[in-house]
């Protein structure tokens, strides 16, 4: 029962009661206090009459079969139920009876799934994260469904276009509502107690039903294990490593985070560093694709992912190309992209803020053995620093101006932004690699996204070469436990590379076909007859059962498989 019914019906058995009280009243009044004899001689009143009385009264219909009443006392009371009756409808009315024709007229959130739901992912419950999960999972072509325990955010997820029903995530009955025994996973993400109820549950629900759990605190992990979570994850340690691999991904030309699609053929993302032999040209005057054999696939400039690439773009501190070729011809690109300085030693590393990311950032740079400094508003032995991240001399006692690498682990996007601009100006020429951080509650999770993006957008103006955002990088990393069709270069982005038929391309060219004005993906190889053919022209023509290997973000693999799938 919602509040108003609730509401409604304590209304009525205060109603009904109060009607009671006041027809014994009456009865009893009429009988001790009016002069006349009452009943009249000859005439039977039972109690019933009185009742009558009271209810003729209180809905001012007021057919007055007692009157006129002789006693001051009858009078009185009279005049009192015909307020009372008076009072009770305008109360009635704000508190009762519009929110009831309200809900009546209103939609609801649905309860339950459409039968016949199965291979699904239980998400619960809606968070920035899981708008990202729901990107990725749409693009490989997985249903979903939202367990939403509040019923005005159910209805605005359902008037949003999203799967979602309203229900508790930690009650057995309603995961199953959720058809939770036929899904393919379940991801708990509310926070670190709940999560813990809601694996409880779904293990009750569904024992063989794979259950992700999202765990802010790591030593929260043990109890989540216990609880039979299948896998755990914890964001901020995630983020913490994708800081650090920004940092000393420079320092080596390992291809590890490079995708095989095939015998001597990867995809990967090359960043640009300052001072590399690359940086200050455009893609046009660098001539990569003549120097180094590779196909540019597209360029992310500024956290914008643009392909295909604009020739004129500038090759700057913070651009990163999505290419694909050999690894010996990407092994070479990423040494040209490296700075000579990081080429030849290892530079200092200071790293803003020291809570959970933070120190995860330490860590992984003390495994590779790269000196750093760290900076905290609070005093610890860990900390080199004590102070401001913001604040101009605590950045330049901690050697912002010397340093190669900023890392700025704040919590708050604001403080990182003012940041930023502080070390931009203390520092020209060092890379600024900044977390994003979640921005707002769950509460306000459907119009936080577009916040987000723009505190990113806000960080590479002020002169950040790369952000990572805790929303992408967690939310991704869900996906990639989930999706087994689809890979991703980094989870700190947001490219997506895709491996399917697209029977809906048979018998047109790629020219033809308009795939990147339609889409924004590109085709970077195509399997036929069990060969890989990575020299695509525009005059390419596509037969029904060529697997073609796309790249593009999340929004547009999801427009490719839709439209041509």
């Amino acid at each position: 029962m919602n509040g108003v019914k609730e509401r409604a019906a304590y209304y009525m058995l205060f109603i009904a009661v109060l009607i009671l009280v006041a027809s014994v009243s009456y009865d009893a009044a009429m009988k001790t206090l009016e002069p006349r004899p009452y009943p009249p001689e000859g005439v039977e009143v039972s109690l019933f009459h009185s009742l009558q009385v009271v209810v003729e009264t209180f809905t001012a219909t007021g057919y007055g079969s007692d009157s006129p009443w002789l006693s001051p006392e009858l009078n009185l009371l009279v005049i009192l139920l015909d307020l009372t009756g008076v009072a009770l409808f305008f109360l009635a009315l704000p508190a009762v009876l519009i929110p009831l024709f309200q809900d009546a007229l209103s939609r609801s959130p649905p309860t339950e799934i459409e039968d016949g739901l199965s291979d699904h992912v239980v998400i619960c419950t809606y968070s920035e994260r899981a708008e990202i999960l729901i990107d990725e999972l749409s693009a490989s072509g997985i249903e979903y469904v939202l367990v939403e325990p509040d019923g005005d955010r159910a209805l605005e997820l359902d008037e949003g276009g999203y799967a979602v029903i309203h229900a508790d995530p930690e009650s057995v009955a309603d995961l199953q509502s959720a058809n939770l025994a036929d899904a393919r996973a379940l991801v708990a993400d509310v926070s670190d107690r709940i999560d813990a109820s809601i694996v409880l549950a779904a293990k009750e629900a569904a024992e063989e039903t794979r259950v992700i759990s999202v765990v802010e605190d790591p030593d929260k992990e043990t109890y989540h294990r216990l609880a039979g979570a299948d896998d755990i994850l914890t964001p901020r340690n995630l983020l913490g490593n994708g800081l650090a691999g920004k940092v000393t991904a420079g320092l080596s030309s390992d291809l590890g985070d490079a995708i095989e699609i095939g015998d001597q053929f990867d995809v990967m993302e090359v960043p640009i560093r300052q001072g590399s032999d690359l940086a200050g040209t455009t893609l046009a005057d660098s001539n990569i694709r003549e120097r180094f054999g590779v196909n540019v696939v597209g360029v992310w400039y500024r956290g914008e992912f643009e392909t295909p690439p604009p020739p004129e773009r500038p090759l700057e501190s913070g651009t990163v190309l999505l290419v694909a070729a050999s690894p010996d011809q990407l092994e070479a690109l990423a040494t040209a992209t490296r700075a000579a300085a990081r080429r030849l030693r290892r530079g200092e590393t200071v790293v803003v803020g020291h809570g959970e990311v933070g120190r995860t950032v330490t860590e992984a740079l003390a495994a590779v053995n790269l000196p750093y400094t760290v900076v905290d508003r609070e005093d610890d032995p860990a900390v080199d620093v004590v102070g401001d991240a913001a604040d101009a001399d605590t950045l330049r006692t901690a050697g912002v101006p010397d340093a190669r690498s900023i890392v700025l682990a704040i919590p708050d996007d604001t403080t990182t932004e003012f940041a930023t601009l502080v070390v931009r100006d203390l520092n020209g020429t060092g890379e600024v690699i900044a977390r994003a951080d979640d921005v707002g509650s769950i509460g306000n999770a459907l119009r936080s996204e577009a916040t987000e993006v723009g505190s990113i957008r806000k960080m590479y103006r002020a002169g950040a070469d790369y952000v990572l955002s805790l929303a992408t990088v967690s939310g991704r990393s869900i996906a990639s436990e989930i999706i087994e069709s689809e890979e991703f270069l980094t989870v700190g982005t947001k490219v997506n590379v895709v491996r399917t038929r697209a029977p809906g391309l048979a018998g047109s060219t790629i020219e033809e076909a308009r795939i990147r004005e339609r889409t924004g993906c590109t085709v970077v190889a195509i399997e036929r007859d069990g060969e890989l053919r990575t020299a695509i022209d525009p005059t390419f023509r596509l037969q029904r059962d060529d697997e073609l290997v796309v790249a593009g973000t999340a929004a547009g693999t999801s427009r490719f498989v839709e439209e041509f799938c």
